[in-house]
C-alpha cells in the first residue's frame, strides 16, 4: 500500500474501527491526472477501476466475511465503484441486503425519484430516515453555498455518475441523508474529525466542536448537505479548494466523520436486534 492509499484509509476509515471489523481493499484507481480529464471520460479505465473493486469484494465474500452483517463506505470515486458494485451484486440478492448494516456513499450522487427514498440508483436499497433503520443507505456531497449549474456533485446525471452508470436524470433528484440527523430537515451540530498534521500531545486526531452545522437543502434542481460554520468563531474552517463545482467535496467524510460512526454503531444495534444477535 502506498503512502497516500493508507493517508487515505487512516483519514477516512480507521474511525469505523470503534464500531466493526474495517476490511479495505486496495483496487486500481484512476490516478488524479486522469480524472483531470473529467468524470466519466474514460469509461475503459473506469472498467478497470470497477473490476478490481469486484475482484476484491468476490474475494473477501469468498474468504473473509463468514457470513457476517456489513457496512460498505465508499467516497468519490470509491462511491462510483461502490455505487456500480451495489447495483449489480447486492440490490436484487435477498440474501445479501439482508446482511446489509448500511451503506455509506459519500460525493457519489446516489439518486432517487423526486420525493421518494427508493427507485432510482437502486430498486430495493432506500435512503435511510432514522437511526434504527437497516439495509439502507446514508448519502450527500457537502457544499457551502449552492451548487452551481455545472457542479459535480449534488445534481443527477452529473459529477461521478458518469462513472457509476447511472446517468439518468429525468423526474430524479440526488438523495441527502443529513448524517447528524438522519430523516431530519433542519440543521443539527457535526461531529468533525481530521487526521493532525502534528500534535504536541500524540493525539492524531483534532475535532472542532460546535463549529459547524450540516442541514440537507435542495434548490434549482440541486440536493446538498449544506455546511455552515458558526459565526465569528477564529477556528480554521474548510474551503472549497477545489472550486465551486467540487464544494466541500474533500471533507464530505471527515466534516462528519462521528456522526457517521455514530450512525453506524445505532445500526449495529438496531440489526442485531433485528436479528436476534449478542
Amino acid at each position: 500500500m502506498t503512502p497516500a492509499l493508507e493517508a487515505a484509509a487512516v483519514a477516512q476509515a480507521s474511525r469505523f474501527s470503534q464500531v466493526c471489523n474495517v476490511w479495505a481493499p486496495t483496487y486500481r484507481q484512476r490516478t488524479s491526472a486522469s480524472l483531470a480529464e473529467g468524470l466519466g471520460a474514460d469509461p475503459t479505465a473506469d472498467q478497470i477501476s470497477y473490476e478490481s473493486l469486484l475482484a476484491g469484494w468476490k474475494d473477501y465474500l469468498a474468504h473473509d466475511n463468514d457470513g457476517r452483517p456489513i457496512v460498505f463506505i465508499g467516497h468519490s470515486q470509491g462511491a462510483a465503484n461502490l455505487i456500480r458494485l451495489l447495483r449489480s451484486q447486492v440490490d436484487a440478492n435477498p440474501a445479501l441486503r439482508d446482511r446489509m448494516v448500511s451503506a455509506i456513499i459519500l460525493g457519489g450522487n446516489v439518486q432517487v425519484p423526486v420525493g421518494k427514498t427508493v427507485g432510482g440508483t437502486f430498486a430495493h436499497i432506500p435512503a435511510c430516515t432514522k437511526t434504527s433503520q437497516t439495509g439502507c443507505v446514508i448519502a450527500y456531497s457537502s457544499f457551502s453555498s449552492t451548487p452551481p449549474a455545472d457542479s459535480l456533485f449534488g445534481r443527477p446525471g452529473q459529477g461521478v455518475s458518469l462513472q457509476s452508470d447511472q446517468k439518468t436524470e429525468r423526474g430524479q433528484q440526488v438523495v441527502c441523508t443529513n448524517p447528524a440527523a438522519l430523516g431530519g430537515t433542519g440543521a443539527a451540530p457535526l461531529t468533525p474529525y481530521f487526521v493532525a498534521s502534528a500534535s504536541a500531545t500524540g493525539e492524531p486526531w483534532v475535532t472542532y466542536p460546535g463549529l459547524y452545522t450540516g442541514a440537507c437543502q435542495s434548490e434549482g434542481g440541486a440536493t446538498w448537505l449544506q455546511i455552515t460554520a458558526r459565526a465569528g468563531d477564529s477556528r480554521p474552517v474548510v474551503m472549497p479548494t477545489l472550486g465551486p463545482t467540487w464544494g466541500l467535496h474533500l471533507d464530505d467524510v471527515n466534516l462528519a466523520l462521528g456522526n457517521l460512526v455514530d450512525d453506524v454503531a445505532a445500526e449495529e444495534t438496531a440489526y442485531s436486534s433485528r436479528h436476534n444477535l449478542t
